[in-house]
């Protein structure tokens, strides 16, 4: 007789897509066999990430839309350690082959330096006068986000099959593509977010366990559990706060997800405490945890950030170097013992500050963060007519099946939530609305970065704002979708036809995707078109 294996967790389920055949043979496999399709999966999508993001990258040999700010801003931190200005025709000499160096003067610019340091580092392995020097730190990044979406994909829904989907969907996405074949910072800042959430992720596990160790340790030795425990040891939080910073240090638009997944985690330090039986859950993680989890995360947050300053503080002539020695209003009273380097760095941020709070110059292709959901204007990086009746065009149109699904998937998930708090005010099954969807924490991660990474922007309605900003919001854009498609698919408690079902909508979806994602390819790589079949790609006005 032989011993029956245990039914899997509802949350281990999806290794292999549900259906009673598929499930019978997944059974049936060998141990072996099942650790070659949980690593041929992840693999395929990370090689097909890879395909669309690196071949073909030294194409355009020119610098294609906001690069001729960051190549060039990149090799000025090479050349000086702070960005310099640059003469008169310094675009047609890196497409020449001779990228030549900015003057000595500083340039004032918006955004902090990581993400022109890391596209510097392609310039330093490849040259400066390498088109794919100028791209492959981002395209590298690109392919990292598709791994690093899949972790957390599995880390939320412990299923390889869905961590792979959800991979699966941003490594054919125009979007994602786009922004990681060109030298721009928000493929770079995608990647440090997904970073920070990642370790987020892996902090609420390790202090859900502490937690719990401490409860029983107090109770067996008969001691008060009323307020809770203080939990310094939280690495994973530590790492997240530096992750934090770091993305900072690359766009300030990182410090909205910063603020949204502080609050998250303080929500569910609230939740674990009332759920593990601790009496004054509320005001214990409020009065005593909070203050400790913003003194873990807020201080290496801001130390990473300066250490990216480096070389503006090393130099003597960046922007605003020598505020106070020229002229500037040095802090007094108790801020007088502040170092100049720093005061200095200060009233470069307020002046930049002011620039982002004030930029609404009218641009061809801006689009307000109240139409992204609805796809109404895509970014065009770069057109050539080529007068033969072809032309290269780059632009950054997402996936359109992939973009609308996900944007109806977290409609879904929102309107599950207020059900499931609607339930709960009742005191009914609250569970019940969310969970075909995946756990709380899974829905709840997933809607913060949606909710982060747009919400502001409609702060600042005249504010000059582009669709590519949205490549932030991709990752979890594909975890919401991927989390609604998990419903679609159904669980072993189903009845084999309703799985058959779901699997034939979500093999359908997955389908389609794909060949669209092939017709899409050329106008997301810049490969030489014929003009007319250009323009089958204009479903909408604002994307031409």
């Amino acid at each position: 007789m032989t011993r029956a294996e245990p039914t899997p967790a509802p949350e281990a389920v999806g290794d292999g897509m549900p259906g009673s055949r598929l499930d019978e043979r997944w059974a049936a496999a060998s141990p072996a066999a099942r650790r070659a399709v949980r690593i041929a999966a992840p693999t395929l999508v990370l090689g097909v990430a890879a395909a669309t993001r690196l071949i073909g990258l030294d194409e355009p040999s020119t610098l294609v839309f906001d690069e001729t700010y960051y190549v060039k801003d990149a090799l000025s931190l090479l050349q000086l350690g702070y960005e310099g200005t640059w003469p008169e025709g310094a675009n047609e000499g890196f497409a020449a082959g001779a990228p030549g160096s900015p003057g000595p003067g500083a340039a004032f610019v918006a955004h902090p330096p990581l993400g022109k340091w890391i596209i510097a580092l392609g310039l330093a392995a490849l040259g400066p006068e390498s088109p794919v020097g100028w791209r492959i730190a981002t395209a590298l990044a690109g392919v990292a986000v598709v791994g690093l979406v899949m972790l957390i994909a599995f880390r939320l829904m412990r299923s390889v099959g869905l961590a792979s989907l959800a991979g699966g969907f941003v490594a054919i996405d125009g979007n994602a593509i786009v922004m990681s074949r060109v030298a721009l910072l928000d493929g770079l800042l995608t990647l440090f977010v997904l970073i920070a959430v990642l370790f987020v992720i892996l902090d609420r596990r390790a202090s859900h366990h502490r937690l719990r160790e401490w409860l029983a340790r107090r109770r067996f030795e008969g001691r008060p559990t009323d307020w809770g425990p203080v939990l310094w040891g939280r690495p994973w939080l530590i790492a997240a706060g530096v992750a934090f910073g770091l993305a900072v240090s690359i766009k300030w638009s990182a410090l909205y997800l910063l603020a949204a997944f502080a609050v998250l985690t303080v929500a569910a330090d609230a939740l674990d405490r009332r759920s593990a039986g601790v009496a004054l859950w509320a005001s214990g993680t409020l009065l005593r945890q909070a203050p400790a989890s913003a003194l873990l995360v807020l201080p290496v947050a801001l130390a990473a950030h300066l250490v990216t300053w480096t070389g503006w503080f090393l130099s003597s002539d960046g922007y605003d170097r020598q505020w106070i020695a020229s002229g500037g209003e040095r802090w007094t009273g108790i801020l007088a013992w502040v170092p100049d380097a720093v005061q200095n760095l200060w009233h470069y941020q307020a002046s930049v500050y002011g620039y982002h709070v004030g930029e609404s110059s009218p641009h061809a292709y801006e689009a307000p963060a109240l139409g992204w959901p609805l796809l109404l204007r895509p970014t065009f990086m770069h057109y050539v007519d080529r007068g033969d009746g072809t032309a290269v065009a780059i632009t950054g149109i997402p996936n359109p099946l992939l973009w609308w699904a996900s944007v109806a998937a977290v409609i879904v998930l929102v309107i599950g939530c207020l059900m499931a708090a609607v339930a709960a005010a009742r005191g009914t099954g609250a569970r019940a609305a969310i969970a075909p969807f995946g756990s709380p924490w899974a829905l709840a991660v997933i809607l913060t970065g949606v909710a982060a990474g747009w919400l502001p922007w409609l702060l600042y309605p005249e504010r000059t704002m582009f669709f590519f900003y949205t490549v932030v919001l991709t990752p979890f854009l594909a975890l919401a979708l991927v989390a609604v498609l998990r419903a679609v698919l159904g669980g072993p408690a189903d009845p084999a036809p309703r799985r058959r079902l779901g699997l034939a909508v979500v093999a359908s979806l997955v389908v389609a995707a794909v060949a669209l994602s092939a017709f899409f390819l050329p106008l997301w790589t810049g490969w030489p078109v014929p003009i007319d079949f250009l323009r089958l790609h204009y479903w909408l006005p604002g994307w031409i």
